[in-house]
């Protein structure tokens, strides 16, 4: 049985304003946990503090500043030590090659990849002071199964979670030996602020509410990697698992015509 989320816990969790990361913390503040949650905007956190203000502490900051990070470091064991950081903070841009920018494959590796990297840098510390006691500390990265399949216009957003998975990953290796867990959290199309912008069919889409549910779940379960929905995720490594010249010939089947 895992020890994770047992008790009561003190948890980090970056991206709570909205989507996922806010329907996780309603979730574990429900379950009696503590939190200290970050975003970009401080009234949505604010509100999410209402829930429980002896046990919510808002923590305003930039994933993809070292300044800000580092401003709110502190603030990461503010209930005691850390047990769990849930780094969540994300966003999602898409590629119109027949616009080819640079800049849009440069946000979604600065706000998925170095930001991810960077609360790292702050929320390790604080998950080794923890181990130093025997407690549980855990380290969950929140990337996506888009990275299983190579999607058309996803150049930016599918590379940045190819990269997380393998950052996690590596990271769990390097953190066994330190009985740090290292999850990685690998959702389908969920119902978000950032899915709500999408212009195409999204299968097995879920609510941020049962994102939430299945991520918790699988933290408590000692899962060291979620993905969900099952159906969904299966049948995009059932697809990576093809040969690569089949690959390349589902894909382009599924680009959109350029209109050049």
């Amino acid at each position: 049985m895992s020890a994770r989320l047992a008790t009561v816990s003190n948890i980090w969790i970056t991206g709570a304003s909205s989507g996922i990361g806010e329907s996780v913390t309603r979730a574990l503040v429900r379950g009696g946990h503590k939190l200290v949650i970050t975003g970009r905007r401080a009234e949505p956190l604010e509100q999410l503090k209402l829930l429980a203000p002896e046990r919510v502490a808002s923590a305003v900051a930039d994933t993809t500043s070292k300044d800000d990070l580092q401003a709110i470091s502190g603030a990461l064991e503010s209930y005691g030590d850390l047990n769990m950081a849930i780094l969540n903070a994300g966003t999602c841009e898409y590629l119109d090659v027949a616009d080819y920018s640079s800049d849009v494959i440069e946000k979604n590796i600065t706000t998925n990849v170095v930001g991810t990297a960077r609360c790292v840098e702050i929320a390790l510390p604080a998950l080794r002071r923890t181990r130093a006691k025997g407690l549980p500390a855990t380290l969950v990265i929140v990337g996506s199964s888009a990275w299983w399949f190579p999607f058309a216009r996803a150049e930016g957003y599918g590379a940045s979670k190819a990269a997380l998975a393998y950052f996690a990953q590596s990271l769990r290796a390097d953190l066994a030996a330190e009985g740090i867990d290292v999850v990685l959290v690998s959702p389908g199309f969920v119902k978000t602020p950032l899915t709500d912008r999408n212009d195409f069919p999204m299968p097995f889409l879920v609510t941020a509410e049962d994102a939430a549910e299945r991520i918790i779940s699988g933290l408590a379960k000692g899962h060291n990697e979620v993905a969900f929905p099952k159906r969904f995720t299966w049948i995009l490594k059932c697809l990576g698992a093809l040969p690569q010249p089949l690959i390349d010939r589902m894909a382009a089947s599924m680009a959109r015509k350029s209109s050049r």
